[in-house]
């Protein structure tokens, strides 16, 4: 049975542990402390069996919200708990009257592209500019 809840911070390590298994950056501690000041209900685990076994975190600007950091341990996958998580971040941010939410997949992610667009979400020709800070 797959639990989906709200993060908290004792599951700091455990989702850490998800994130390098995964191969994703961690999000250290102040970061996500910050992260957690504004949409703390956005952070979601997925727990089977007492192990954090996916997660992901999502942002809300106010007008638009962000999926961030969907992932899942290598030994847990295609066991429905991504899809379980990004629909239980969705149900949050419609309970926000978000009115549409976005994400980043790398374009030679081929599966993750297929993931994403399988749930329906659609690939935009919309060029990424960043600027570290």
């Amino acid at each position: 049975m797959i639990e989906i809840r709200q993060f908290g911070w004792s599951d700091y390590d455990a989702v850490v542990a998800v994130w390098a298994a995964a191969g994703r950056e961690v999000v250290p501690r102040a970061e996500l402390a910050a992260k957690l000041t504004r949409d703390p209900e956005l952070f979601l685990v997925a727990e089977t069996d007492a192990d954090v076994a996916g997660v992901v975190m999502g942002t809300y600007d106010g007008r638009r919200g962000w999926i961030l950091r969907l992932a899942v341990r290598p030994e847990h996958r295609r066991r429905g708990i991504a899809g379980q998580l990004v629909g239980e971040l969705e149900r949050r941010f419609r309970l926000l009257d978000c009115p549409r939410v976005n994400l980043l997949v790398m374009p030679d992610n081929e599966a993750g592209l297929r993931f994403w667009q399988a749930l329906g979400y659609l690939p935009m020709p919309d060029v990424l500019c960043t600027k570290p800070m």
